[in-house]
């Protein structure tokens, strides 16, 4: 828990120094070209007494706080598929797009009518194993199931052992385990371990999926919203890096496939599953680029340039933990990865 709010002190306290920076007029150039944002869930805040995955939502009004920030700073709002010639339109405003990653059902109820608001284009990446029905989302599992429980028996690889959860430091030291353990072995492996367990406490990961994410025919009533776009997020949600060739392209065709069948179009955009360096590579971008995905995103923050290779872009992240109109623009500055990379 002190480790938590120690790292929640030191971004605060970095947002507020940009946002000081950023009001003084220095550090101009950190800003670049623009922005591409990630969210997540976009949903009315819901108190619940264990959150580990709280800085994945925003509310709708913040949402609506972010955008109408950005568009007094001057921002254009451009569609992900095509950032390609805007990034090379010189003499213009500063770009700024949105994607949400999973294709959770309140992107079409809470974030699609504040898009529409503001005619502002978003592509959501939907995964194929979410969209079917067939694979869990690990993190929703086990928030899920770690608020139920006072304790757990896992085996983590050196036979079963005891998790207690009695206090929510507890469940977020156990929650980090798990998140190692998902990270670190074959991730198939880990996942199903963790569904057994779920079922064995009396949670049902599909169910999960089917109650957060749209089905087939919820996207496609989505994009019936003609500022909507779909884009690739594989079949089964896993690290790329960490895959076959033969699997990379598997995730990647199968996801191609299923985006072509609700949209009638052929995908062009791609967001890397969790998108932080260790788990997308070169291989997986040389792979991404020959089936025709030409825009792939990360989770890396930073800001635009030109110079930047499509299959690698940065984005920005807007925290559920920073839900603020001035941190808006400080991140959309580009200040604090400066900052990062100087500091």
């Amino acid at each position: 828990m002190l480790k938590r709010f120690v790292k929640s002190t030191l971004i605060t306290g970095g947002l507020e120094t940009a946002r000081i920076v950023k009001m003084a007029g220095l550090m101009k150039a950190a800003r670049g070209r623009g922005a591409i944002f990630t969210l997540h869930h976009v949903r009315p805040r819901r108190p619940r007494l264990f959150d580990p995955n709280a800085h994945l939502e925003i509310t709708p009004e913040f949402l609506d706080t972010a955008i109408s920030t950005l568009k007094a700073e001057g921002y254009r709002f451009v569609a992900l598929e095509n950032l390609p010639q805007e990034l090379t339109a010189e003499g213009r405003a500063p770009i700024a797009v949105f994607t949400l990653d999973d294709g959770y059902r309140n992107n079409i109820e809470h974030a699609a009518p504040v898009f529409s608001r503001y005619s502002v284009p978003f592509t959501v990446f939907a995964t194929r194993g979410f969209i079917e029905r067939t694979h869990g989302l690990w993190w929703e599992t086990l928030a899920d199931l770690m608020e139920a429980k006072n304790s757990l028996t896992f085996d983590f690889g050196a036979g079963p052992e005891t998790l207690p959860l009695d206090t929510a430091a507890r469940k977020h030291q156990a929650f980090g385990r798990f998140a190692d353990y998902v990270g670190t072995g074959d991730e198939a492996t880990a996942v199903a371990a963790i569904d057994v367990l779920a079922r064995a406490n009396g949670i049902e990961p599909l169910s999960i999926t089917e109650k957060l994410t749209l089905d087939e025919g919820g996207l496609k009533q989505l994009v019936d919203n003609s500022l909507a776009q779909l884009g690739v997020h594989t079949v089964s949600h896993r690290a790329l890096s960490r895959l076959s060739d033969e699997e990379v392209r598997a995730e990647l065709n199968r996801s191609i496939e299923i985006i072509e069948q609700i949209t009638g179009n052929r995908p062009t955009t791609l967001a890397y599953p969790y998108g932080f360096l260790s788990a997308v590579s070169a291989r997986d971008r040389q792979l991404a680029r020959a089936l025709g995905l030409t825009v792939a995103v990360t989770t890396q923050p930073g800001t635009l340039d030109a110079a930047q290779e499509l299959t690698a872009l940065p984005r920005i992240s807007l925290n559920g933990h920073f839900q603020k109109a001035a941190y808006v623009g400080a991140l959309a500055s580009g200040i604090p990865f400066r900052m990062m990379r100087t500091g």
